[in-house]
């Protein structure tokens, strides 16, 4: 079990707000998930991996995919409070869930 969070690094946020963001990501994704993953992924140790994706677009289809395969998922929009406009897609939460399920959609990502 893990989780995955996607960041849209076409949009080089601060560290401070991207921090943010994969936080609302781990979050959300955690909230879409059944109680049973919960428990498994928190007595797992709660283990995420943060990994780069080049456009909102990459995210849009990697939520598709999710939603196709009933994994856990959260897009995350900006409310646009701070450095980027309201609506900005900024990161996607992934699971949790196991880990071949999240690699066959993600593998192909670099680390953050």
């Amino acid at each position: 079990m893990k989780q995955v969070i996607v960041v849209n690094t076409a949009l080089k946020l601060p560290k401070g707000k991207l921090a943010a963001q994969v936080a609302h990501g781990a979050v959300g994704a955690y909230l879409d998930a059944s109680e049973t993953a919960q428990q498994d992924w928190l007595a797992e140790g709660m283990p995420k991996i943060v990994l780069g994706a080049t456009s909102a677009e990459d995210l849009l289809r990697l939520k598709a995919a999710a939603a196709e395969r009933s994994l856990p998922h959260c897009l995350i929009e900006d409310a646009g409070r701070t450095v980027i406009p309201e609506g900005t897609i900024t990161c996607i939460g992934l699971g949790p869930a196991e880990d071949e399920l999240l690699d066959e959609l993600t593998g192909d990502l670099k680390l953050l």
